[in-house]
């Protein structure tokens, strides 16, 4: 992204504040709610709370978002990625369900994303472990969408590989995102609408529920049209759950207990739609917008149940907690953007052209790399990027093609000298042994332009997991740089 430009942004103190702090109460109301019907493949009839007062439910749609604003605050947002995501989801997040336990284990055996979302993961990697941890990325990049997508995406593809999982968090971070500045409901929905492929099947389950709403087509036969829509995938995956979702923000009207409630009685996921239907009305209307007896019952506290670092003890405890962590690092976060932004007591104000330079990406301009790819990122003389042929499970003497990206950090002409460094038995046919790679300037703003390519073929024996190892010397490093080329038996 090219965003070589200094725009301003003056936003209200307690507007935004109002908005930051709706959102993460309305997540908890909704997962509370939600949560113990979970699973559940008939509809509901539920009306309120099943929990005690002042008991909020752990939700891991919350949880993990409470890690990502602790990166954003330990690491900074230039650092972050998604390799730097996937360290901490190994470290920090031990659930071995669905598509986490999948993404854990690939991330375990040397896999990067997206190919850590993307192995041994079809089942899954259409589930909703993603679209339900957009809220962070929304709030945390006031009026630039782009932006936000792009960080919903490097998330997302940590367990979802490129999929429809992935479609489903840059949907539901597009409508977060345009909530702050938006009130209408169906508005912000076509305009994210716009933001993935016409034919994914996110969509057409978005567009379904539009349509039918629009003709006045009861909410029940609508779900049950969503479930014949997406009966090939089953249950617990994004494109129904997400139709739930849209069924709540569309047939609710604006009304926070009868969105919220819309999405329970929807059946399936129902802690995730009825958290994201509580955390958009949040965005949307702040806390007035919310019931008060409900904000009573629900209390301040947030509860964990799917992280497990050593310094979990220093994550949000509350909703406040995590809405002062929140806006106390926005500020830096906007100005890695060249949007230099300032909390006010007075109207918002800033330039207008920030709403159109950083709204007008989609899914297919924001997410650069395949789903048989990865990158190593934050190696200070150059960025790398792999490329498979196909997918990376290979077989004794079967042969692969790998091509790696070279894009120069550094500002001189470097020329790399490039060592294979095999399992016993394996073989690679010819490949160039060095490259010179051009400064960023001499390749006219154009990144990977230039490549090496290897075919490797494995040996007779072949194990579950198999390291090749691609050393990267060159005269103007201090030290070899190693890049991962990992196949899978």
């Amino acid at each position: 992204m090219d965003y070589n430009f200094v725009k301003y942004m003056k936003l209200n103190r307690a507007w935004y504040y109002d908005k930051v702090y709706a959102c993460w109460l309305g997540k908890n109301i909704g997962g509370t709610i939600g949560a113990p019907y979970e699973g559940t493949k008939d509809m509901l009839d539920i009306t309120g709370f099943k929990t005690k007062p002042g008991e909020p439910l752990p939700n891991d749609d919350l949880d993990l978002q409470l890690l990502w604003m602790f990166i954003v605050e330990r690491e900074g947002i230039n650092k972050l990625n998604q390799n730097l995501l996937a360290e901490y989801w190994v470290d920090w997040i031990p659930p071995h369900w669905n598509e986490y336990g999948i993404a854990r284990e690939n991330l375990k055996s040397g896999l990067l994303p997206p190919l850590s979302g993307e192995i041994e993961n079809t089942r899954w990697q259409t589930s909703n472990g993603a679209w339900i941890r957009s809220e962070i990325w929304a709030l945390l990049f006031p009026y630039c969408g782009d932006v936000a997508m792009k960080y919903a995406s490097m998330d997302a593809m940590v367990d979802h590989g490129i999929s429809e999982g992935t479609y489903a968090e840059i949907f539901t971070v597009a409508i977060q995102n345009a909530a702050i500045y938006n009130s209408d409901i169906m508005s912000i929905i076509e305009n994210a609408l716009t933001k993935i492929p016409k034919d994914c099947l996110i969509s057409k389950a978005v567009r379904l529920v539009i349509e039918e709403y629009g003709k006045g087509t009861d909410y029940r036969t609508v779900r049950n049209m969503l479930v014949e829509l997406t009966k090939e995938l089953g249950y617990f995956q994004a494109p129904a759950n997400i139709g739930y979702v849209i069924i709540g923000l569309l047939y609710g009207e604006g009304d926070f207990k009868k969105s919220v409630l819309y999405a329970v009685n929807c059946g399936d996921d129902t802690d995730c739609t009825a958290a994201t239907v509580g955390a958009t009305l949040g965005i949307i209307g702040g806390t007035a917008a919310i019931p008060q007896d409900w904000k009573e019952y629900i209390g301040d506290r947030i509860i964990t149940i799917s992280i497990n670092g050593q310094e979990v003890y220093t994550l949000p405890k509350t909703c406040t907690e995590l809405t002062e962590q929140v806006m106390r690092n926005i500020p830096a976060v906007m100005s890695n953007f060249d949007v230099s932004l300032s909390f006010t007591d007075e109207e918002n104000e800033f330039d207008e052209t920030i709403i159109e330079k950083f709204n007008n990406k989609t899914a297919d301009d924001i997410i650069e790399l395949t789903k048989y790819s990865y990158e190593i990122l934050n190696c200070h003389p150059f960025t790398a990027r792999i490329e498979y042929d196909k997918c990376p499970k290979i077989s004794p003497c079967e042969t692969h093609k790998v091509r790696v990206h070279f894009l120069n950090n550094r500002q001189e002409t470097r020329r790399l000298n490039f060592r294979l460094i095999m399992p016993d038995s394996w073989a690679a046919g010819d490949y160039k042994k060095t490259l010179c790679i051009e400064t960023k300037a001499n390749q006219e703003n154009v990144e990977y332009t230039q490549y090496v390519d290897f075919e490797i073929t494995a040996g007779n024996n072949v194990s579950g997991i198999n390291n090749i190892y691609l050393e990267v010397s060159s005269a103007t490093f201090a030290q070899p740089v190693i890049i991962p080329i990992v196949f899978v038996g």
